[in-house]
């Protein structure tokens, strides 16, 4: 049996939608891009979003438009997609590591304030796998310090906590839509945020620095071609109409791995911190120490079942250390998450006999340590 890591969910409707754009002949910036946008508005409860060509995309337009540039900081995590830093250095700006909290494997507020100079722009949180980063605690310090807060919801839509949701409780938030997310543009973006002239301004750099009503070939600043075509925006209509059944059923295979392994030896399920509203971008267990990670995974692939470790420290990557000379110990609870994390196959139409497979061949594995 071959088990997949991860699989869009593609149904009648999203073909439908697809098929009507193309009918209409209109491609880009048209009306679908709209629509989805005051789709997924409506469903975080910000006031506006801006769709863009990918979660990268939104990242860099949201630090452009809050002015942060050359010689600024930005506090960010270093266990994330290597996205969420590169965003910083498009800017030309610094992202400053705090390390993680080894339970949510989310930025730790407590080390984040030691870090503040003049220099500090914003903090960048990542709510990592689905699970919200401590956006109360963060927020307090930004308010303290008259900082931004860019949230970097790529893996969350559909997360929250205290009554707000992932991507709404900054100045600007950005979830991405790529095919192994929650829910899928095939590739594209989004930027939220409760700030008109922040909006206006991403709207403008996404459409190579165009603004409302100019000419075509008008530019009135420096801008990108970030834009979210209209047969993305048709999946992401019926995708997000969708986004309710789809989370749903995603929380029920991350409680089915959970029952099939709890008390496995070696293996530590993921954990979920009271009062929060996860949303299940990934199931990624870790490995108690002792356990060869690769092992498992040569085990893994040999039977059949994908798998990949999540996530090889940014700070650790070969040109973050040749910019910053970084070097393994500097970040110690991030270094040892990374190296015990393992990401099992998970997709919303997995079956069970699929999981019980998957699991059966991880207790192999393990046994063969």
């Amino acid at each position: 049996m071959h088990v997949p890591l991860s699989s869009p969910d593609i149904g009648p409707e999203e073909r439908e939608l697809v098929n009507r754009v193309l009918d209409s002949n209109i491609l880009s910036i048209g009306p679908m891009v709209e629509q989805f946008e005051k789709m997924v508005a409506g469903y975080l409860g910000v006031k506006d979003t801006v769709a863009v060509s990918s979660g990268t995309g939104g990242l860099h337009l949201a630090i452009s438009a809050l002015g942060i540039g050359p010689g600024d900081q930005v506090i960010t995590t270093p266990f994330s997609f290597v996205a969420s830093s590169n965003c910083v250095l498009y800017a030309r700006a610094r992202p400053v590591f705090a390390d993680i909290e080894p339970e949510t494997l989310n930025i730790d507020p407590g080390c984040v304030e030691a870090l503040l100079t003049p220099q500090t722009r914003a903090i960048l949180p990542v709510h990592v796998f689905g699970h919200p980063a401590d956006m109360g605690a963060l927020g307090d310090i930004a308010a303290r310090h008259g900082l931004a807060v860019i949230e970097d919801a790529c893996e969350a839509i559909g997360a929250g906590c205290n009554g707000k949701m992932a991507g709404g409780m900054g100045d600007a938030g950005v979830l991405a839509f790529y095919p192994n997310k929650q829910i899928t543009t095939g590739e594209g973006g989004i930027i939220a945020t409760d700030n008109p002239g922040l909006a206006g301004l991403c709207r403008s750099m996404r459409n190579q620095g165009r603004s409302s009503g100019d000419a075509w070939l008008r530019h009135v600043r420096l801008g990108y071609n970030y834009r979210l075509d209209e047969l993305s925006a048709a999946l992401g209509v019926a995708q997000i109409k969708r986004i309710d059944g789809i989370l749903a059923r995603r929380e029920q295979v991350a409680g089915y791995y959970n029952t099939r392994l709890a008390g496995m030896k070696g293996v530590i399920t993921p954990r979920v911190r009271p009062g929060v509203n996860m949303s299940w971008f990934v199931y990624v267990i870790r490995l108690e120490r002792g356990i060869s990670r690769d092992r498992v995974m040569q085990y893994l692939r040999e039977n059949g079942v994908d798998c990949r470790p999540y996530f090889k420290p940014i700070h650790l990557q070969p040109y973050f250390q040749q910019l910053f000379g970084y070097r393994e110990g500097s970040f110690p609870h991030t270094e040892r998450a990374a190296l015990s994390t393992l990401a099992l196959p998970f997709f919303n139409r997995i079956t069970e006999k699929q999981m019980d497979y998957v699991t059966e061949v991880l207790a192999e594995a393990l046994c063969r340590q």
